[in-house]
């Protein structure tokens, strides 16, 4: 069964449940959906938005969810969860009251390795404005975010970019230090 990679954050509350609260009601859906045979989520952690004086700081983390859904059913999945918890996609990157991003699923890369390669080598600029047509996995600049790497370092250390080579924990040793201190766990 594949493994998917999924990342959470939140930086504004969804009625009256705190975020992190929100998130927890996240997964506890998310494990309730068919299709999902096991979900084992990180820490929590507390981090800048991102860009930097974009809203709030975010409450982040990550969870290895077990599934048999193809990859854009678990998206769409996740985009329905978001939105049950009052999620409305007004910006990119706006402050949100939940954003499940799917990272990776196993070794898959989507829509091909080509593609992937062109969105990872887009200057931050261009990602900021661009938005993808269609799914692209794994994530395009999951090497760059220490708000990212840091939770999935606590469930997945070892898994490997199917593109790059580099395991989880190899990408996050290879962020600055500053970016890596910036991400605080949570009591």
């Amino acid at each position: 069964m594949p493994t998917a990679l999924i990342a959470l954050g939140a930086n504004i509350p969804s009625g009256n449940a705190d975020i992190k609260a929100t998130l927890c009601l996240a997964l506890a859906i998310l494990k309730d959906s068919d299709g999902i045979d096991a979900i084992q989520p990180s820490r929590w952690f507390r981090t800048p938005a991102f860009p930097p004086g974009s809203g709030p700081d975010f409450v982040n983390g990550a969870a290895r969810v077990e599934t048999g859904l193809e990859p854009a059913e678990l998206l769409e999945r996740l985009h329905a969860v978001e939105e049950t918890l009052g999620r409305r996609r007004k910006a990119r990157w706006a402050p949100r009251v939940c954003d499940l991003d799917l990272i990776a699923m196993g070794d898959a890369m989507l829509p091909d390795a080509q593609t992937v390669r062109d969105w990872i080598a887009l200057d931050l600029g261009k990602a900021q404005t661009l938005v993808p047509p269609r799914l692209i996995l794994p994530h395009p600049r999951l090497h760059e975010r220490a708000f990212v790497l840091v939770p999935l370092a606590d469930i997945a250390p070892e898994w490997r970019h199917p593109l790059t080579g580099r395991s989880v924990a190899e990408m996050l040793a290879a962020l600055p230090e500053a970016a890596r201190a910036e991400v605080v766990a949570l009591p």
